[in-house]
């Protein structure tokens, strides 16, 4: 019996809902750098403007992420995450039909309010669904989805049907619709906020974000935020301006494309790499892994200019 044989029937179909999530929010997180000249040409945008269209996105997944957590803490994980799916999937479809650049604004601000929302809560989801023994596997299972989404949008974009720039945001916005579905039918809530909500209700009440500040845990908090926001600083940027920055440097699109389809499917197997690392009591390894392998695959990206090597140096990095 494998490992995940022992996993609750509601566990499995937590794991499984939550990595389809994941899926679509690669798939849209991929879907602005895929479009990007085609937006840039419909809307006479410059590198600047076109700049703050990625950080329209990403700047609402920080009080998405904030909020949305806050929020699951207190009338439950799954009614939240089914909103978070449901507000970026109508944005990412509005985002479609937008007519100006400030309604591209707008709307790319939305979805990523959805985005950064659904985010904590699939991986607090995930973690409580594996256990103890796998919870690292379980989240970075569901996590590794947001790349192999981000494949979907590359190779939507190599085929073609990414030549309207429009139909990505169309695929990214009905998609999440039909999942929103899915998990109202079959995603259960999540044991421990049930648990929660039942001290609270025998008037226990929650020890709230303080908790996070106080004793060993303020050192152990402040840093992990630091290394999540650096990381995902790095990561965003990357999913939003790779192609870009490869047209830059001579690349065509279609090289360019298969570039992103490579970094994505890497970041898939370095998701599940690390998982069973840090299950395994590998921490030391996992992060030098990471951060190492990051620092040397980004200063290949800057120098390599043969398109074998990017290939290698993009699923590195």
């Amino acid at each position: 019996m494998t490992a995940f044989e022992t996993l609750s029937r509601s566990g499995r179909a937590t794991i499984l809902l939550c990595f389809l999530v994941a899926l679509l929010e690669g798939l849209d997180l991929q879907a602005a750098g895929v479009a990007a000249p085609g937006i840039a040409r419909q809307f006479g945008l410059n590198s600047l403007e076109l700049g703050w269209v990625f950080s329209a996105g990403l700047l609402g997944l920080l009080p998405g992420a904030f909020f949305g957590g806050w929020l699951a803490d207190r009338v439950g994980r799954r009614r939240v995450l089914i909103g978070a799916v449901l507000l970026f999937g109508v944005f990412s479809l509005l985002t479609a039909l937008t007519w100006s650049y400030p309604s591209l604004l707008v709307a790319r601000l939305m979805t990523g309010l959805g985005l950064g929302a659904a985010m904590p809560i699939m991986i607090a989801l995930s973690a409580e669904a594996g256990g103890e023994r796998l919870r690292s596997t379980t989240v970075s299972l569901t996590y590794c989805g947001v790349p192999l989404g981000g494949v979907i949008a590359a190779a939507l974009g190599l085929s073609g049907l990414g030549g309207d720039w429009k139909t990505i945001f169309y695929i990214g916005g009905i998609a999440p619709l039909l999942v929103v579905a899915m998990l109202y039918l079959w995603l259960p809530e999540s044991a421990a906020f049930k648990r929660t909500a039942e001290s609270v209700g025998d008037g226990e009440g929650q020890a709230g974000f303080a908790a996070l500040l106080s004793g060993n845990q303020a050192t152990r908090s402040v840093l992990l935020w630091i290394s999540c926001f650096f990381t995902l600083t790095v990561l965003y940027m990357l999913l939003n301006w790779l192609p870009s920055l490869l047209i830059g440097r001579g690349f065509g699109q279609s090289q360019a494309g298969a570039v992103q389809v490579m970094f994505n499917l890497g970041g898939a197997v370095g998701a599940l790499l690390i998982g069973r690392l840090l299950d395994r009591g590998r921490t030391l390894a996992a992060v030098l892994i990471a951060y190492l392998g990051m620092l040397v695959t980004l200063a290949g990206i800057g120098l390599v200019t043969h398109l074998a090597l990017m290939l290698a140096v993009g699923f590195g990095a």
